[in-house]
């Protein structure tokens, strides 16, 4: 029999997850999200006033630049950003997605991969109790390949997962650049060792939750266990456990008591993580993994099962963004920039979807040619003066445009050579360039970060 909502212990989970966000501050900024929110696909770039700080020589202003740091920065980062300079619908961490996909070369966990293995260890365990020739019935967990689409269904209507969490994150974790979702399935089986005959078997949910935040250095983890089915000395289990965190992280809440699992009732585990880099001098960054562990325990039998555990992406967490001296977390999520050409700055939006399409200059949305932040000031202005050199004519109104833009190490000069400029519209060049600038403050890109620009 499959789960069915209850009401009263969704208004409980929800009252947890309020709390945990206050406790990190989060309110507002990301439990909106958890708690379903309809998130639209990111629209045009915001216009936010860009420094007009100019090259010596220069015509056009360097208003994608970041300067040192500032305290106007570090009370804007801490703001809700700007519609569209943060991607609300993240994709699976194991295959590309119209949303982003997860940054290469970082390992993200796939706890199913380990099914064979789990259960192998659970024979192993049968066997040695088997050996000692004891009566006490044996329980132990695996992971499940098991998980069907009416099960996925029960999983999200119950719990007031991300919309995002949706549409099939079933045994994966889905992340975007701030927030990381799975539902992956378990069962637990409980054998009599003498006779060989299972005497109870449950087949469970876990939901899982991880976020962060963009101007602290804590992140929060969130596991439900949610019944699905269950038979004979499975009922009545209860489950309990503990968070831990490898890397530069520590754990500094974890809360997850005994508490009983039935179709009315699901244990719920939180846990908050701190990282542990250093707070200055400004530069330092380091990533680090949470997991959540626990085992089920049961009157019926003699001791607990072995533990399951369940680690989520890795969290980068840094000091180190150009501008703000605050510290804050991402998931491994390479995120987009997105121009609509109906949007405030067609000019700008048009000349980048030319140079992607018909110049073939990479960064574009869908592809794996990413565009990687150049930080150095010198370099940056290196890559204006060959793409748009003083002595190059400006009309009246105009701005000299590049793509790909001088604060990228593809820019004209640190790049291949490959390049394109537009003389288009000052004020949209100008505006451009400060969402462009935004979009790096509030997902927190560092040098040689990944991303690519969508152009809608």
């Amino acid at each position: 029999m499959l789960l069915t909502n209850n009401r009263g212990y969704n208004l409980r989970a929800r009252v947890l997850l309020a709390a945990s966000a206050v406790t990190l501050g989060l309110l507002g900024s990301c439990l909106s999200s958890a708690q379903a929110l309809e998130a639209a696909v990111p629209g045009s770039g915001v216009a936010v006033q860009a420094s007009e700080d100019a090259i010596p020589g220069s015509e056009d202003p360097m208003s994608e630049d970041l300067e040192d740091d500032s305290q106007d920065l570090d009370d804007l980062i801490s703001q809700p950003a700007p519609e569209g300079l943060v991607a609300e619908d993240p994709g699976p961490t194991s295959e590309p997605s119209d949303a982003g996909e997860s940054e290469p070369g970082v390992l993200v966990p796939d706890p199913l991969a380990g099914v064979a293995d789990d259960q192998a260890a659970c024979r192993t365990r049968l066997a040695a109790a088997q050996a000692a020739g004891g009566d006490d019935p044996v329980a132990c967990m695996s992971w499940s390949t098991d998980m069907s689409a009416s099960e996925l269904r029960a999983a999200v209507d119950a719990w007031p997962t991300p919309n995002w969490c949706d549409d099939g994150a079933r045994g994966k974790w889905y992340v975007n650049r701030f927030k990381a979702c799975g539902i992956f399935p378990g069962d637990l089986t409980i054998t009599n060792p003498r006779t060989g005959a299972v005497t109870g078997r449950m087949h469970y949910l876990v939901r899982a939750y991880a976020y962060s935040v963009r101007d602290q250095k804590k992140w929060a983890y969130q596991v439900e266990l949610m019944e699905v089915t269950s038979s004979g000395s499975a009922r009545g289990s209860s489950a309990n456990g503990a968070a831990k965190c490898a890397g530069k992280c520590k754990v500094i809440e974890s809360t997850f008591p005994s508490q009983l699992i039935s179709q009315s009732k699901e244990p719920v585990g939180q846990f908050f993580q701190e990282t542990t880099i250093k707070t200055s001098p400004k530069g330092q960054k380091g990533e680090g993994q949470a997991k959540a562990v626990w085992r089920f325990t049961n009157p019926l039998w003699a001791g607990p099962t072995n533990e399951l555990s369940l680690p989520t992406p890795p969290v980068r967490c840094d000091n180190a963004v150009p501008g703000t001296s605050k510290a804050g977390c991402v998931m491994p999520y390479i995120p987009e920039l997105v121009y609509a050409k109906n949007g405030p700055y067609p000019e700008l939006a048009r000349h980048i979807e030319y140079a992607q399409d018909t110049k073939n200059l990479p960064g574009k949305h869908g592809t794996t040619r990413y565009l990687t932040r150049l930080t150095d000031k010198e370099k940056k202005k290196a890559n204006n003066r060959k793409a748009c050199p003083p002595s190059l004519e400006r009309p009246p109104g105009k701005q000299c445009d590049e793509y790909p833009f001088q604060s990228t190490w593809q820019g004209a000069a640190t790049g291949s050579g490959d390049f394109s400029r537009r003389m288009i519209d000052k004020d949209q060049n100008r505006l451009g360039g400060g969402t462009l600038k935004n979009f790096y403050l509030f997902n927190r890109i560092l040098e040689k970060d990944r991303f690519l620009v969508w152009i809608k």
